[in-house]
C-alpha cells in the first residue's frame, strides 16, 4: 500500500504544458421546436453558428476533409431539449451505403455521431449516432469504454438529397445529466464515417497517440437559463409464455415495471419490479473439462444498461444474481438410498433490483446496486412412504454493491468498491472491499493502474479473509508503448459469491512492448506488433508454476483486408496447480507451442469471409491440437443478411483430471476429443423499427478416453492405475431462436419469440456426426412461444397530456 500511495502522489503532481486548441460553437436559443424530419427549413437553422472544418481520425491523423464531402453541424436548444442539424455533403450520394439495421447495429452504412459531455469533465461522454438509413445508436462512454447497452429515448430523422444527406436530432434534457449552473460550456465533438472510402472525420482533432477521445472535445457555448427537467419514466410490461417439454405444457403470464427516476441533476435511480427475463438470448454453452467455471455474458438488459460504474474492479458478475442456487449440486449428493428428487430448481427468482448511479460535476461518481432473490427449495420424495420433504438450496438473499469513484485531471481516478451478499438463515455470507487507482500524467504519456482487494467469507461461525493485489506501470503514448506489472492473491481470496474468479493463490509477473502506426502507409491503414511475456508462481508456498512468451501481429490494408498471426511458447516444465482440483497438488507438463493465423475480408462487399487457423504441439509429447473457423457472410440486400460460422477443434492425447477418490488418489486420463460448432445468424429488416431475426447454434463435443488411467504422483508425474470406470462423454447443445421485434413507439417494443432447444449428454463418443444428430433428435424437445410488450411513458409528456 505504501508503494501504491507513492505512485499516486508522484503521478498526481506530474503535469505537462502541452495543450490543444479546442474549437467552440455557439448554440442558438429557440422559442419553437423544429419538426424532426431531416429537413432544416426552419428559419433559425439559417442563423445558427456552424461547426465545420472536420479533420481525419481514420485512417490518417488530422488531415483536412475532402472538398466534395464536407460536414457542417448546427446546434439549437429550448427549455425541453438540445437539437442538432447536420449536413454531410457528398457529390455521389448514390454510393452512400444503406444497410438496414436495428438499434445499436452499425453495419455497412455512413453515420454521424454526436459525443456530448454536459459537465465537460473530459472523461464521461454520451454518444448519439444516426446512420444513413436512419437507425439510432447510443452509448455511455467512460475512459473509452463504450457501453452500447445503454438506451435512451430521443428523436432523429434522415433525408438523402441530391448532393448530401441530412440528420436532424432532438435529445431531451431528460436523457442527459448536467448541473443547473447558468451559461455552462458543454463538451462536444462530432464524428462522420464515410464507409465506402473507409474514412472517419471528427470536428475537434483527436490525438490517437495518447489519451482518450473524451479529452479532445470542443465546447458548446451560450447555453443559458435551462433547468434539468424531472427525469422520470416508466416502462410497464406484460408477457405471456407457453412452454412444452416431454408432453407437459405450461402457460405463464407476467406483468412488471421498470422505473427510472432522476433524483437530481447528477443521479438516477433504476428499479425493476417482478422482472421477466424469459426472452434473453441463449448462452453459448460448451463441455467444460477445465478446472475453471465457464463465464457467460450477461443478456438481461437491466444488468447491462448503464453499468459503467459497477464494472470497476471486476468484482460484480451480475450472473450471480438469480443464478444457480448455491446448494443445487449438493442435493443429489445428500440423498438417502430411499429418496429421489422431485424438483430441484436450477435458477433463483429475483424479486426486485435497484441501481442508483451518477456523477457530480466535481468528478465524484457514486453507484449503489441492490437486489433481492427469493427463497428456493428442492422437493425430495421418499420412495417407500411417498412423503415429500423440502430442502433449502438458496435462502432469501440480498446482493449489494457500492462504488465511490473520484475522477480528476480529466484522465485519472481513484475508487473504493464494496460488494456484499447476505443469506437469511444460511451458513455463508460474503463481503469484498477494494481500493483502485488509474492515474495518468497530465500529458497522457504514462499511466499507473493498481488495486488492493480484501475478501471476507463468513461461514459456519468462522471468518476467512483473503487478499488480491495488482500493479501495472505503462508508457501509453507514441508508436512504441510498453508496460510491466505484477498481480498476486493468497489462497483464501474468494469473490465467487458476487464476482467471477478462476483461481487464487498466485504471484504473476508480466510485461508487454508494442509497435503501432497512427498514419497509413502506401499499403496499410493499420499495423500493430506486440510481444508479451508472463512468469507465474504459486503464492503460498512460493513455487514456480509456468511461463509464456507471445508474439502477435495485426495488419489492415488500405482496401480493408485484415490479417494477423500469433505465436506463443513456454520454456521448460510447467507446474499446473489447478488441474488436480486438490489444493497442494500439481500436474507437471512439458512446454508447448501454440500458433494462430487469421484473415478477414472487406465487410463492405456483399460477400465477406473470416477464417482462423489454430495449431498446438507439446514438446516431447504426443499431445497436440488443431482446428479452424470458417465464417462466410452474404448480404442479399440492404435489408437481409445471413452469417454462417463453422468451428472445429480436435485434441489428441490430452491428459487431464478425471476423478478424485476417497482414498486420496487423483485419477487422470489420456483422451482424444473434439468440438464442432455450427451457428447461423440472419436478420430481415423491414425498416429501422422492425425486423425478423434467426439465431441458431449446435454444439457437439465427444470425448473418448483410453482404456487405461493414471494416478497423479506427489511430484506431479503420472503412474499407471488400476482404475477402470468409463468417463467417455458425448455432449450436445441445440438452440434455435426466431424472433420478431417492432418498436411501435419511442422506447416501446413488441417482441414475439419462438425458441427450440435440445440437450443431450451420454457416453456414445464413437458416433459420427450424422448418427449423433439422429441420436440427439431422439431426446425431448423444449418449445417456447413468448410474447412481450413494453410501453415507455415519460413523466414530462404525461403532464402535457393530463
Amino acid at each position: 500500500m505504501k508503494t501504491f500511495f507513492l505512485i499516486f502522489c508522484l503521478l498526481s503532481f506530474t503535469y505537462s504544458n502541452a495543450q490543444l486548441n479546442k474549437k467552440s460553437i455557439n448554440a442558438i436559443r429557440i422559442s419553437e421546436a423544429p419538426s424532426i424530419d431531416g429537413v432544416l427549413n426552419e428559419v433559425f437553422w439559417q442563423n445558427a453558428d456552424i461547426a465545420k472544418d472536420f479533420v481525419m481520425l481514420h485512417p490518417g491523423d488530422g488531415g483536412k476533409e475532402r472538398e466534395n464531402k464536407k460536414t457542417i453541424v448546427k446546434i439549437a436548444y429550448d427549455d425541453e431539449a438540445i437539437y442538432f442539424g447536420a449536413t454531410m455533403y457528398d457529390d455521389k450520394p448514390e454510393q452512400i451505403p444503406m444497410q438496414f439495421g436495428s438499434r445499436d447495429e452499425i453495419g455497412n452504412v455512413d453515420f454521424l455521431l454526436v459525443a456530448i459531455n454536459p459537465n465537460n469533465d473530459g472523461q464521461n461522454d454520451t454518444y448519439f449516432a444516426v446512420t444513413s438509413t436512419g437507425s439510432q445508436s447510443d452509448a455511455k462512454v467512460t475512459s473509452d469504454d463504450e457501453d452500447f447497452s445503454w438506451n435512451a429515448v430521443w428523436e432523429s430523422n434522415v433525408k438523402v438529397n441530391a448532393n448530401s444527406w441530412v440528420v436532424e436530432i432532438k435529445i431531451p434534457y431528460s436523457t442527459l445529466r448536467f448541473s443547473n449552473s447558468n451559461d455552462q460550456p458543454w463538451g462536444i465533438n462530432f464524428s462522420r464515417k464515410i464507409s465506402n472510402l473507409n474514412e472517419e472525420y471528427t470536428w475537434n482533432y483527436i490525438d490517437k497517440k495518447k489519451g482518450i477521445s473524451a479529452q479532445y472535445s470542443g465546447l458548446i457555448n451560450n447555453i443559458k437559463n435551462i433547468k434539468p427537467p424531472t427525469r422520470l419514466n416508466f416502462s410497464p410490461y406484460a408477457s405471456s409464455t407457453y412452454t412444452t417439454f416431454e408432453g407437459v405444457s405450461e402457460f405463464d403470464n407476467n406483468i412488471g415495471l421498470d422505473l427510472k427516476y432522476g433524483i437530481n441533476e447528477s443521479f438516477t435511480l433504476d428499479v425493476t419490479l417482478i422482472p421477466d427475463f424469459g426472452q434473453t438470448a441463449f448462452d453459448n454453452q460448451v463441455l467444460n473439462l477445465s478446472p475453471f467455471e465457464q463465464r457467460y455474458s450477461e443478456q438481461r438488459s437491466f444488468f447491462t444498461e448503464g453499468t459503467e460504474l459497477f464494472d470497476k474492479g471486476n468484482l460484480f458478475y451480475s450472473r450471480r444474481v438469480g443464478n444457480e442456487p448455491i446448494g443445487y449440486e449438493t442435493i443429489e449428493e445428500n440423498l438417502a438410498d430411499t429418496e429421489e428428487i422431485v424438483d430441484n430448481p436450477s435458477k433463483v427468482n429475483m424479486i426486485n433490483a435497484i441501481k442508483l448511479s451518477g456523477r457530480i460535476k466535481k468528478g465524484l461518481g457514486i453507484g449503489v446496486f441492490n437486489a433481492i432473490t427469493e427463497k428456493t427449495s428442492a422437493r425430495i420424495k421418499n420412495t417407500e412412504t411417498d412423503e415429500i420433504r423440502t430442502e433449502v438450496t438458496e435462502p432469501f438473499a440480498n446482493y449489494n454493491v457500492v462504488i465511490l469513484d473520484q475522477q480528476f485531471n480529466k484522465n485519472s481516478s481513484i475508487s473504493l468498491v464494496n460488494t456484499n451478499v447476505l443469506r437469511n438463515g444460511y451458513g455463508r455470507d460474503a463481503n469484498v472491499t477494494a481500493f483502485l487507482f488509474d492515474i495518468s500524467n497530465k500529458g497522457n504519456k504514462y499511466n499507473a493502474t493498481g488495486s488492493y482487494k480484501i475478501s471476507n467469507i463468513f461461514e459456519n461461525g468462522k471468518n476467512t479473509s483473503g487478499y488480491s493485489t495488482f500493479l501495472r506501470l505503462a508508457k501509453t503514448h507514441g508508436n512504441y508503448q510498453y508496460e510491466i506489472g505484477y498481480s498476486a492473491s493468497d489462497n483464501k481470496y474468494d469473490i465467487q459469491d458476487l464476482g467471477f474468479q478462476n483461481n487464487n493463490n498466485f504471484a504473476n509477473y508480466f510485461g508487454e512492448i508494442s509497435y503501432r502506426i497512427f498514419e497509413p502507409t502506401k499499403s496499410f491503414n493499420n499495423i500493430r506488433v506486440d510481444f508479451e511475456w508472463f512468469l507465474g508462481y504459486q503464492n503460498k508456498p512460493y513455487t514456480y508454476s509456468r511461463n509464456n512468451f507471445e508474439l502477435s501481429t495485426f495488419f489492415a490494408t488500405t482496401n480493408r483486408f485484415a490479417f494477423g498471426a500469433k505465436l506463443e511458447s513456454n520454456i521448460g516444465k510447467q507446474n499446473d496447480f489447478y488441474e488436480p482440483r486438490i489444493e497442494g497438488r500439481f500436474f507437471k507438463e512439458n512446454a508447448r507451442m501454440f500458433s494462430r493465423a487469421w484473415f478477414s475480408t472487406d465487410y463492405r462487399n456483399k460477400f465477406a469471409l473470416d477464417m482462423r487457423f489454430f495449431y498446438l504441439k507439446r514438446y516431447n509429447d504426443e499431445n497436440k491440437y488443431y482446428g479452424f473457423e470458417f465464417s462466410p457472410r452474404y448480404r442479399f440486400s440492404n435489408k437481409f443478411q445471413i452469417v454462417y460460422k463453422f468451428e472445429t477443434r480436435k485434441y489428441l492425447n490430452n491428459k487431464g483430471y478425471v476423478n478424485d477418490l476417497e482414498d486420496g488418489r487423483i485419477i487422470f486420463g489420456n483422451r482424444d476429443f473434439k468440438s464442432i460448432i455450427n451457428t447461423i445468424s440472419s436478420k430481415l429488416s423491414f425498416n429501422t423499427k422492425s425486423s425478423l431475426a434467426l439465431s441458431f447454434r449446435h454444439y457437439w463435443s465427444p470425448v473418448k478416453y483410453d482404456s487405461y488411467y493414471f494416478e497423479l504422483n506427489n511430484d506431479g508425474g503420472l503412474n499407471a492405475s488400476s482404475y477402470n470406470e468409463i468417463h467417455d462423454v458425448n455432449y450436445n447443445i441445440w438452440n434455435l431462436d426466431l424472433s420478431y421485434s417492432w418498436e411501435f413507439a419511442p422506447g416501446s417494443q413488441l417482441v414475439v419469440l419462438y425458441r427450440n432447444s435440445i440437450f443431450n449428454e451420454d457416453t456414445q463418443s464413437n458416433l459420427n456426426f450424422s448418427d449423433n444428430l439422429d441420436n440427439l433428435f431422439k431426446e425431448p424437445v423444449m418449445n417456447i412461444f413468448s410474447l412481450k410488450m413494453i410501453y415507455y411513458l415519460d413523466y414530462n409528456k404525461l403532464k402535457t397530456w393530463l
